[in-house]
């Protein structure tokens, strides 16, 4: 089926005024940056639009994938509510699979429309972990926002992109290719404090081709939790547990968290299943730092540490997550064999450039390999999630990056550098010896808003291009 329009947002017209005179309101921002990673990941520029309460039509529009903002604001819209409503009405069951919900502002699940409430939510507001205190985000490349926003933002242009592909019939009904087709695993809901953490590992296993369950929020109510915990963790191999500062989210008729209620659950099946030779595993991470934690969370994992139950089928680390992310991996590796990465010898490159700048990269990148460097670089031909795998290979194997600035603008410079600051959530285990970005003669960047990724700018020198890069190159010899 053809549709008129890839992605529709819905909006109440409060939620996209400007913070500030002459500046863009959230919603228009908003759907900036997701058209340009969804260019990004399809090759194409999409045709995404915004409509407000106001803008909204009596018949629904021929659209692919809608996205809700969801804020007070739009729960209070009954023109927004209305469309949401008719959505699902024209639709049916496939409608599911095609509205996403993202959160402009935090809303429990008994605010928000009932359409809307088993669906996996993005949240794209600024949490304080300790205050608790709720903003939006004015400064979308500070470090918090890499770390919040940003990632929610890949997630769901990643979602929607699989999306788009299965509705225009050009990938397998998996949703693309895999790496390797692997076992079920159930990745527990966790606290608010580690719900980036989550994120990441969940992003992970899932490029490397594994099913990753809880694949809808969980309801609040006890019974109806357990029911679902149980067959999700029925259709595993293994369940993952990330616990922290916070104790978490206490569901309707229970005393227990939804943390500590996930892994009781787990420890269950462990037990059960524990004479079978397919036995049920379970690794359970505990962060090394816990000076804020709760009485009663400080009690959770003492339980955790010295019940033998509680650890029945379990590995138990208080570790660096880093560390605790490479023994993870390790143990599905164990369970299917291993990815091989290849050697570089410290000294290889990955120049990151676009196609339109092919052509005065090159001269750059024959004198890196003149240099006696081994130079990765983008294809530009071929299957979009081969290339995409193609870059994520890159970002795990490479010793040092440069980013190419020619012809394309600041925001495709922004969201390669963001790509390297998630490399370890793709897998990679070694730090990245030098990165640097290298203007071309007449490109304009601001080099103050790369500090903090310690991204070094260089300008290229076209009649002495080893000399632009002498000092970047010194740095492997260091």
């Amino acid at each position: 089926m053809a549709f008129d329009i890839d992605v529709l947002i819905v909006y109440a017209d409060r939620d996209n005024e400007p913070l500030r005179s002459g500046e863009p309101g959230w919603v228009t921002q908003f759907r900036k940056f997701l058209e340009l990673m969804l260019t990004q990941v399809l090759g194409e520029k999409p045709n995404v639009e915004i409509k407000s309460e106001s803008s909204l039509r009596a018949s629904i529009d021929n659209a692919a994938v809608w996205v809700a903002l969801l804020s007070q604001d739009f729960i209070q819209s009954g023109g927004c509510l209305d469309h949401i409503e008719a959505i699902f009405k024209q639709s049916g069951a496939e409608a599911r699979g095609r509205v996403f919900k993202v959160f402009k502002t935090p809303l429990n699940v008994q605010e928000q429309p009932p359409r809307l409430r088993e669906l996996l939510g993005y949240e794209m507001y600024q949490l304080d972990p300790d205050s608790g205190e709720i903003r939006e985000y004015t400064d979308y490349f500070s470090t918090e926002a890499e770390r919040q926003y940003w990632m929610k933002m890949v997630d769901l242009a990643y979602d929607i992109y699989e999306t788009l592909l299965r509705l225009r019939n050009t990938a397998s009904a998996s949703g693309g290719k895999v790496l390797f087709k692997r076992k079920t695993i159930y990745l527990a809901e966790t606290a608010h404090d580690l719900s980036v953490q989550r994120n990441i590992i969940k992003r992970e296993l899932q490029r490397h081709g594994y099913t990753v369950l809880p694949n809808q929020t969980l309801p609040g109510n006890m019974q109806e939790l357990e029911r679902l915990v149980r067959r999700d963790l029925n259709e595993s191999a293994l369940s993952i547990h990330l616990i922290g500062n916070a104790y978490g989210e206490i569901p309707e008729g229970s005393d227990r968290s939804l943390v500590d209620i996930q892994n009781k659950l787990a420890a269950e099946k462990s037990l059960q299943t524990k004479e079978h030779t397919q036995a049920f595993t379970r690794l359970i991470w505990i962060s090394p730092h816990l000076t804020h934690a709760s009485e009663k969370q400080k009690g959770f994992i003492d339980t955790i540490k010295r019940d033998v139950e509680a650890q029945e089928g379990a590995e138990i680390l208080q570790t660096p997550l880093e560390d605790f992310k490479n023994i993870m991996r390790e143990e599905l590796e164990e369970a299917g064999g291993k990815r091989v990465f290849a050697e570089t010898g410290g000294r290889s490159i990955y120049f990151m450039h676009d196609k339109v700048d092919h052509r005065e990269a090159k001269p750059l990148i024959d004198v890196i390999r003149q240099s006696g460097f081994e130079v990765l670089v983008p294809s530009f031909e071929g299957d979009l999630l081969d290339l995409r795998q193609q870059h994520i290979d890159h970002l795990c194997n490479l010793d040092g990056a440069i980013i190419y600035q020619g012809k394309v603008n600041e925001q495709w410079v922004r969201m390669k550098a963001l790509d390297l600051l998630k490399a370890p959530g793709f897998g990679r285990r070694k730090p990245i010896v030098a990165k640097a970005i290298v203007t071309a003669p007449g490109a304009t960047l601001d080099p103050a808003g790369f500090k903090s990724q310690n991204l070094q700018v260089i300008e290229e020198d076209a009649q002495r291009p080893l000399e632009s890069l002498k000092n970047f190159l010194l740095e492997f010899n260091a």
